[in-house]
């Protein structure tokens, strides 16, 4: 993955909007676009900005789109086994939110970032357990937040040495 972005970069392509757009991809989403950024020397704070908007925008598309086109794709014949994945994929997942409490756990999944955890996981999850928009939104936002300043933290350290 990270090849086809330095390609983009190499194409001509904006290092900053290669930040902001490699942000909104799944399994890479924030983590990957700020390391991305900060390899490629462009301002701590720009590279979190950037990563953060980009996978802020891609969590508020899943939250508010994700459920009515899990309906629809139930609905159709050729995409309701991808339908069932997700389900099942995210009921899977939720296994490790409602451990704790939802709202909490939804948060600490997205905060803590680990592989596969974060806002298109994370969006799955409020989706499938029908967490309703107006706690779901924050707690994911809030949680991306988080884990960028993660993120952000351990770059730092790891850089020290």
């Amino acid at each position: 993955m990270q090849s086809f972005f330095m390609n983009m970069a190499n194409a001509g392509f904006a290092r900053e909007l290669v930040v902001f757009l490699s942000s909104m991809f799944p399994i890479w989403e924030l983590k990957g676009a700020i390391i991305l950024g900060q390899a490629w020397g462009l301002h701590p704070w720009l590279t979190y900005l950037l990563a953060l908007a980009g996978s802020s925008l891609a969590a508020l598309l899943l939250l508010f789109f994700l459920r009515p086109l899990m309906r629809w794709m139930y609905q159709t014949k050729m995409l309701r086994k991808v339908a069932a994945w997700m389900q099942r994929r995210g009921e899977k997942k939720s296994g490790k939110v409602t451990k704790y409490a939802e709202v909490l756990g939804l948060f600490l999944f997205v905060a803590i970032p680990l592989p596969t955890t974060g806002v298109w996981t994370g969006s799955l999850i409020a989706s499938v357990l029908n967490i309703p928009l107006k706690k779901s939104v924050p707690v994911v936002l809030v949680g991306n937040v988080v884990a960028g300043l993660a993120i952000m933290l351990l770059y730092g350290v790891v850089t020290l040495f």
